[in-house]
């Protein structure tokens, strides 16, 4: 029952990107602010970004049932607040409160199940993940967009609050977790939080203004680079002078650790990162409406929650989930090499094959290096480890949606300037896109040489993808086969290391709160 509801607790969290995507142009609508409107989902990335380790952290040191309870406040808080905003401006600054919340109950459930089962038992419930993500996948459009039309936008905000109130009452009465003692008093890094916030914005914004909205060599961009380096620098200085870091470097003594960062990162930055190119390659290239690149991306996300279920069954049983990182990156490399290949006169049927091996390569790394972090984790760490790891992912997310959108349209812009100046009847613009008045009178051959133009873009991206998987290949096959272990114990035989602080009391399998 307890786990159920954890699992409903991280579908809010996932859902409410989804949710609230569908209702943006109502949004805008009664709020105005189209300048700013993405800001509603950035702001949110943003929140939950800087809260993942910051949460992680402080349920390792003050109770995990006692942060995600707060976590889930701040989140059903934030939820009722959205759904009260009167302007953009108000409705973006809750946004980030929102987001605050989602990502410390995201990654307390997962620190929770860390507590409450062995790695070996944990396999069986971070496959539950999976399918928690595929839920809030293909129903977030159509509850946005039901409650939308039904009611009006602020209801897929209120929509958090009924199911959110009974997370709180099942896990206050219900779940009961082991007393821990700690050898010294808890102190919160506060230099930590707020360096680390800092870079983690600073990050955020690079990936989605460099590029995009100011060029590379901007003042912009550089001074948000620079401002970056210097936070992470700083970050890395107090992380050494802390009595309790956000991220304690000593986990990265840990061979398996940093090679799951690593892993984290790069899975990130391709799993997600080419979503958005595998979905504008279906639409431009192939020429497929709106309703059929939805359903091939639908395709691609039960692929990605089949794979990724799977293998924790594997894993389970198997105590192994060595090969299940390096066989991922395989298939990225792969995945890469054929759309490398494709253009316009491939079959549909044989780019869909090849879009699904993005999931499935998604797949096989999702929960796999989730169960080998919590594998090195020991008991008091779990946060940390679980923060870290997932943040690297959604930091990888960030770079490759910028890194791949600055590789297609160095190429997009000249391409259609240099092939389609003069033959379209109107003007381009600075960049050589096309408006959508220019497009529905352009001939069907002036439309296929688009449909060229963007394929040989879009290649750039997946060119990338090769060599960052193969370089994810190489890190993956230096992960040691160390087997799940049966017991909490102090993580896998890898990762222990003396002066550990933490006693944990004599108690049931689930011990009481």
């Amino acid at each position: 029952m307890v786990v159920l509801v954890l699992m409903a607790a991280a579908f809010l969290a996932l859902l409410d990107t989804q949710i609230v995507a569908i209702a943006l142009p109502r949004i805008v609508s009664d709020l105005g602010g189209l300048d700013r409107f993405a800001w509603i989902t950035t702001g949110y990335l943003i929140g939950g970004s800087a809260a993942l380790p910051v949460f992680g952290k402080l349920g390792d040191l003050f109770g995990r049932k006692r942060v995600f309870m707060a976590s889930v406040t701040v989140f059903l808080v934030g939820s009722v607040l959205c759904g009260l905003a009167q302007t953009m401006g108000q409705l973006i600054a809750l946004r980030v409160i929102q987001g605050i919340g989602s990502g410390g109950l995201f990654i307390c459930v997962i620190a929770l199940i860390g507590e409450m089962f062995t790695p070996r038992e944990g396999a069986r419930y971070y496959g539950w993940f999976s399918i928690t993500f595929g839920a809030a996948s293909l129903v977030g459009p159509t509850l946005g967009g039901f409650l939308t039309d039904l009611a009006n936008w602020r209801w897929v905000f209120f929509v958090n609050l009924p199911l959110g109130l009974v997370v709180l009452a099942v896990v206050s009465l219900l779940l009961h977790l082991p007393t821990h003692t700690r050898a010294h008093k808890a102190h919160i890094d506060y230099a930590g939080v707020l360096l680390l916030v800092a870079a983690i914005v600073a990050l955020n914004l690079l990936t989605g203004w460099a590029g995009v909205k100011y060029a590379w060599t901007s003042p912009v961009i550089l001074t948000l680079t620079g401002g970056c380096v210097v936070a992470v620098a700083l970050f890395i200085v107090a992380q050494r002078r802390a009595a309790d870091p956000i991220i304690p470097l000593r986990l990265f003594a840990n061979q398996t650790f940093t090679i799951v960062v690593i892993l984290s990162f790069i899975a990130g930055l391709i799993g997600l990162g080419t979503l958005n190119y595998l979905v504008l390659w279906l639409q431009t290239v192939l020429g497929l409406d709106v309703e059929q690149a939805g359903y091939a991306l639908t395709a691609l996300m039960i692929a990605v929650v089949v794979t990724s279920w799977l293998s924790t069954k594997i894993i389970g049983h198997s105590g192994s989930y060595r090969w299940f990182p390096v066989l991922s990156m395989a298939v990225f490399a792969l995945a890469g090499a054929l759309l490398s290949t494709a253009g316009p006169d491939t079959s549909v049927p044989l780019t869909l094959v090849y879009v699904l091996l993005f999931g499935i390569g998604a797949g096989l790394n999702m929960q796999a290096l989730t169960l080998a972090a919590r594998n090195t984790a020991r008991m008091q760490d779990i946060g940390a480890v679980q923060g870290t790891t997932n943040l690297m992912r959604q930091l990888g997310t960030g770079l490759g949606v910028s890194l791949f959108a600055a590789l297609m349209t160095s190429r997009l812009g000249t391409g259609l300037n240099e092939r389609l100046r003069g033959k379209t009847g109107a003007s381009l613009s600075k960049d050589g896109s096309l408006s959508p008045e220019v497009l529905g009178r352009l001939s069907s051959s002036v439309r296929a040489e688009i449909a060229d133009i963007y394929a040989n873009s879009l290649r750039a991206t997946f060119y990338a993808v090769i060599p960052i998987a193969a370089i994810g290949l190489v890190a993956a096959l230096f992960l040691k086969d160390v087997k799940l272990a049966d017991g909490h114990g102090h993580g896998s035989a890898d990762s222990q290391e003396p002066g550990d602080d933490t006693a944990t009391s004599p108690s049931a399998p689930h011990g009481e709160s």
